[in-house]
């Protein structure tokens, strides 16, 4: 997020005065303060227990954050002072991407807004006196009802920031939010139970610490996972740049595929896990370039017939390389057969129609559309409304008609701003060479 939309901004503006409305009556003298500040204590350290080994190694930095603590604090302290207990950590925890100081302020509003909305609802349902009982099965319905609330309120922030911060429209922003986060939280909401019977009861708060342990360990083995599909992600970005320094006259075609590919995938209302894999598929679609000869890919004027054969193995080449990277899952298709076409003249199988991947038929038109608006060393870049018009008038023939419709309506909602790639014009222009012709993808 190299600069922030100003209704994000003004979104986690309002974020964080609601949840300073929220934590206000917390000033009361009735709070439990060392309750509330020793269970902000722990949550701080959880959230940087990546600084400390475990089991002879040093725990990862994306150990995530630790659910249990704040929702045993929703089942603890009153509303307004459970806001406050994720607050500290929330600000002095670590953050890679920038701007840091606005996505810290944001994290601690988002998280206090949601225990503060789940101790309301443990509040409801009288949960303070089942738990300190504790009266068995009946606390489970307080704290079922206050780990649901907590999801559902994660899952509204989460989906107005995706759409303010992140341009993802309205009628998907919020899909699929509450599905992936319902069960971390309510394991999450399970252990906070825990904790909170066992502080509340004879045993106190040092007992009820010992939840945490096995919580950390799950996290950290989950932390490992993440850690290798990151190591997955780094593989893909080196691939990618292997393939712009080889064919330096497309440099940065690959990320800006993949970019308009998850325009076209979020405006179809696609699950963002379908989203994030075919941005992969366009990031990756030439690949297969790196099995081709330098001398081709940089060869001054027009190919030859022979020439032209080579250079369309380029998708073959790019599924083989990519088959046993698991994760990328519909991806490899598109990488295979991004190059079809809907008359069934495209290469290299000769698909046609609904046989063709869906996948690759959004990767063509990405594919299309960014090589006649990219600015090359030897011809200027097509205005986007020309370039829509030719995808429009090859949709059909060429191109999918609804994957068309989904890019012409986006760009012209959002408009096109591709990323910032690597200076192109340090190399040479290649004599006799242009953009695609009309209705014709990139080799």
């Amino acid at each position: 997020m190299r600069s922030v939309p100003p209704v994000a901004c003004a979104y986690v503006l309002l974020a964080v005065g609601a949840g300073l409305f929220c934590a206000a009556p917390a000033l009361s003298p009735q709070t439990p303060w060392p309750s509330a500040v020793l269970l902000a204590a722990v949550y701080a350290g959880c959230e940087h227990a990546g600084r400390f080994r475990i089991i002879g190694r040093r725990a990862p930095q994306d150990m995530g954050t630790f659910f249990p603590v704040l929702l045993a604090g929703a089942f603890l302290l009153p509303p307004a002072a459970a806001a406050l207990v994720a607050v500290p950590g929330a600000l002095l925890g670590r953050v890679e991407q920038r701007p840091r100081a606005l996505r810290r302020t944001w994290r601690a509003a988002r998280l206090a807004l949601a225990v503060w909305a789940a101790a309301q609802a443990f509040a409801l349902l009288d949960g303070a006196a089942a738990v300190s009982a504790p009266r068995f099965p009946y606390a489970l319905v307080p704290c079922g009802a206050g780990a649901l609330v907590f999801c559902a309120a994660l899952t509204l922030l989460d989906g107005g920031i995706l759409a303010t911060a992140e341009r993802v429209p309205l009628r998907s922003a919020w899909r699929g939010l509450f599905g992936r986060t319902l069960a971390p939280v309510v394991v999450h909401g399970l252990a906070g139970m825990m904790m909170a019977v066992l502080w509340a009861g004879v045993y106190g708060p040092l007992a009820s610490l010992l939840v945490l342990l096995p919580m950390y360990i799950s996290c950290w083995v989950f932390a490992q996972y993440q850690r290798e599909r990151a190591a997955h992600q780094a593989t893909i970005r080196a691939l990618v740049q292997a393939v712009d320094i080889k064919d330096g006259y497309t440099r940065g075609h690959s990320e800006r595929v993949g970019q308009a590919s998850m325009m076209i995938a979020r405006e179809l209302g696609m699950a963002e896990e379908r989203v994030e894999v075919l941005r992969f598929a366009g990031i990756l679609h030439d690949v297969g370039k790196l099995g081709v000869p330098t001398r081709l890919l940089r060869k001054d004027g027009p190919l030859t017939p022979e020439e032209r054969k080579v250079i369309e193995l380029h998708p073959e080449y790019g599924h083989e390389m990519v088959r046993g990277i698991g994760f990328l899952g519909e991806a490899r298709a598109a990488i295979l057969h991004h190059h079809e076409r809907l008359d069934g003249s495209g290469y290299p199988y000769g698909l046609a129609g609904a046989q063709i991947p869906e996948f690759a038929r959004v990767v063509a038109v990405a594919d299309a559309f960014d090589a006649m608006t990219s600015t090359r060393t030897y011809s200027r870049a097509r205005p986007v409304d020309v370039a829509l018009a030719e995808l429009d008038r090859c949709a059909g023939s060429q191109f999918d008609p609804v994957m068309v419709g989904a890019l012409t309506r986006v760009l012209g909602r959002d408009g096109w701003h591709p990323v910032v790639t690597a200076d192109e014009t340090a190399l040479p222009a290649p004599r006799g060479t242009d953009l695609p012709v009309p209705g014709a993808a990139s080799l």
